[in-house]
């Protein structure tokens, strides 16, 4: 198949729409980068926040770690709710810490699904009412590669901001593609982000894939995976 071709937009546009059904989403935009799962980590991060920024995010495991240490080196003020490595993020120590957040700087809640090192699984849809207890505005950032398809998952029943994947776990694919799942919410935020950003920009993204589907025909842009090569 063609990757420039008519045939492999309309696969794109397929696409699109089927993961949407898999995030279980009607309201957010999905956005497929060829990357790993650590892309699409950066890919939330930059797109959302400014230098400095404060998110708090939850020791639940190695992969957890690994994303407090990317978001560190970003430049992100990440506060780490430390945890055992038996159990999933605790929703009344988020609640806690939101509620103690009395001038809001806690821009986002970041948090992993399961984490792959343990199989330890955080109860997503209790850490969205523990957000809404404290009245607090963070986003909230879920990691799911390797739970999405795996376990049950509902982006915007659960009332979640990004959610990241991966093609390799759940989905049964080969490695090498990533995804973000985008609420409005977090794409208002993008507009004011400042973190540098240039190869995970949502908004180029989001614009050359619509683009793309609008046109199904051959042009020098087909799809959000070819403009990213």
């Amino acid at each position: 198949m063609d990757h420039r071709g008519p045939e492999f937009a309309a696969l794109g546009k397929s696409v699109l729409a089927g993961m949407r059904r898999v995030f279980q989403t009607t309201q957010s935009e999905v956005v497929i980068y060829p990357a790993s799962g650590t892309g699409a980590w950066e890919a939330a991060l930059v797109n959302a926040f400014s230098p400095g920024d404060r998110v708090l995010m939850a020791e639940t495991g190695h992969f957890a770690t690994l994303w407090q240490k990317m978001a560190t080196r970003l430049g992100l003020d990440a506060e780490f709710l430390p945890g055992d490595w038996r159990h999933g993020a605790d929703p009344a120590a988020i609640e806690k810490a939101l509620r103690a957040d009395a001038g809001k700087p806690i821009k986002a809640v970041c948090v992993v699904h399961n984490e792959t090192s343990t199989g330890v699984v955080s109860r997503i849809a209790e850490i969205r009412k523990a957000i809404d207890a404290a009245k607090h505005p963070a986003l909230f950032m879920v990691d799911t590669i390797s739970s999405l398809a795996s376990l049950d998952y509902r982006h915007d029943e659960w009332g979640v901001d990004v959610t990241v994947a991966g093609s390799q776990k759940g989905l049964m694919l080969p490695p090498g593609l990533s995804f973000n799942c985008v609420s409005k919410k977090a794409l208002a935020a993008s507009k004011s982000a400042r973190l540098p950003r240039s190869y995970w920009a949502w908004d180029e993204m989001i614009g050359n894939g619509r683009a793309a589907i609008s046109r199904i025909r051959p042009r020098p842009i087909c799809c959000t995976v070819c403009v990213k090569r």
